[in-house]
């Protein structure tokens, strides 16, 4: 009997192993194709614009059907689904690198996607199945710990192999560790358990239908045109418009609804959501702004502009996991206000030490940035899963998904834009130093308004939500 507790804890590490190798495929897969666009390019004789669908059918897959893979998984079983998703991005991986034409590339990769998107919102679902609650925080570190390494990885790694290897290398490295993150769920993962005689509740595929289109269309709306806004952007986001209203219609007429309406009545979950996607917004301005501002006003050359690049991903990372620790001793709530804090100090420190504290003026906001955001995630995430039925994890944590991933597109749009209207040029590689220090001040005292204004949210919504436990 004495063994039982060590078994189980085994179990635990290793279940929470296949979660976190889950969510590094799925980090790695949108970050590591990026530096083999131009190699694709020459392979296949096509535009830049022809191979960019390489990195977006990927996106468009994990954000149009995240929410809606979620909820599949409530309602057939999270492992059984789960273990689908490792299996179809394995096998897509396959097909990406043995692809003899573009077109079947960029079908394959949407196909990846989908897997992708069963991994990202099923691994935070399992996290409250396998973990005792009193370590969710850390878990959750680990998985943010494991996002991050793979957005750090992918560019050196992807280098790496396509210079040693060729581009099909770039995909068939996912087959060896989707294998092995297959067997570990396969063995490790606690079963689906159903009560005998419950009626499975029908899936909405209406709303699945509508949400899909709607977000496919505000994706493709802030991400196609190199930067410009054309009627072709405009009449994609009236259509994301429409459908979204449209499906929220549908949602309340609906017998078994995709995302219940009810559930935005929690304010520490709406809050959440909003949250999630304002602070992704402001982290994806390093990511835009970053280079040029490195470049263009520090004169930095490519080696050392991606070792900087790299501190970011590095410090998220190494915190990733302390920052869990954390959140289980102090609570969710009150960590997610530190990290908040700290994404503040770090936002309203970079205009104000632009260029004249050369490198090191960048790095430390950076770096101070950076550990907020960890921090946040961890405690943002732990909170919102914590707080919903189980009979809800898979959705709720395919919205958590979606909220960071739409976060992630409206910031490499709007800070990009910001960052051009500051500097005063439409080509922003162009700019000289002092338009590009002009770029990157005004894109940070908006990123700075922009994390007060969540501060703000996350107060407020804990507030109302101590208020709504006292009078109950």
């Amino acid at each position: 009997m004495a063994a039982g507790p060590a078994r189980l804890a085994a179990s635990v590490r290793w279940a929470l192993a296949a979660l976190a190798l889950s969510m590094l495929l799925s980090s790695l897969g949108t970050s590591i194709a990026n530096v083999a666009l131009p190699t694709l390019a020459l392979a296949f004789h096509a535009s830049f614009q022809q191979v960019q669908w390489i990195v977006l059918a990927y996106l468009l897959a994990i954000t149009s059907l995240i929410v809606s893979v979620g909820r599949l998984g409530d309602l057939v079983g999270r492992r059984r689904l789960l273990l689908g998703g490792i299996a179809l991005f394995t096998a897509a991986s396959v097909l990406c690198g043995l692809a003899p034409t573009l077109g079947l590339l960029i079908g394959a990769r949407a196909l990846q996607g989908l897997g992708a998107a069963a991994m990202m919102a099923l691994t935070m679902a399992f996290v409250a199945e396998t973990v005792p609650k009193a370590r969710t925080g850390s878990a959750m570190g680990l998985l943010g710990t494991m996002s991050a390494v793979g957005t750090a990885l992918g560019p050196t790694l992807g280098g790496v192999l396509i210079a040693a290897l060729g581009w099909p290398a770039v995909f068939l490295v996912n087959v060896p560790l989707g294998l092995v993150a297959l067997l570990l769920a396969y063995r490790f993962l606690p079963a689906d358990r159903r009560e005998r005689g419950a009626a499975r509740p029908r899936f909405d595929h209406v709303g699945t239908l509508l949400l899909a289109l709607s977000l496919a269309a505000y994706a493709l709306a802030v991400t196609t045109g190199r930067g410009s806004f054309g009627r072709l952007n405009l009449a994609l986001l009236l259509m994301a418009v429409v459908g979204a209203g449209v499906f929220v219609l549908a949602e309340g007429r609906a017998a078994a609804p995709l995302v219940r309406p009810a559930l935005f009545r929690n304010p520490l979950l709406s809050a959440g959501f909003a949250m999630s996607a304002l602070v992704t917004t402001v982290v994806m301005a390093t990511l835009v702004v970053g280079p040029f501002y490195l470049s263009g006003a520090l004169a930095l050359d490519a080696a050392r502009l991606g070792l900087v690049m790299s501190s970011g991903p590095i410090v998220a990372a190494l915190v990733g996991v302390p920052a869990g620790r954390l959140v289980d001793r102090f609570g969710a709530q009150r960590m997610s206000v530190l990290g908040l804090l700290g994404m503040l100090a770090g936002c309203a420190a970079l205009p104000l030490t632009a260029a004249g504290a050369g490198v090191a003026g960048y790095v430390v906001p950076l770096v101070v940035l950076t550990a907020g955001y960890a921090l946040f995630q961890a405690a943002n995430n732990t909170a919102v899963m914590t707080t919903v039925p189980a009979d809800q994890r898979g959705v709720i944590a395919g919205l958590l998904s979606l909220s960071r991933n739409l976060g992630l597109v409206t910031g490499a749009a709007l800070m990009g834009a910001l960052f051009a209207f500051g500097a005063a040029t439409a080509d922003a590689a162009a700019a000289g130093p002092a338009a590009v220090v002009a770029g990157m001040r005004l894109t940070f005292c908006v990123a700075t308004v922009l994390i007060a204004g969540t501060l703000t949210i996350a107060l407020l919504s804990q507030a109302l939500a101590r208020r709504a436990a006292a009078a109950a």
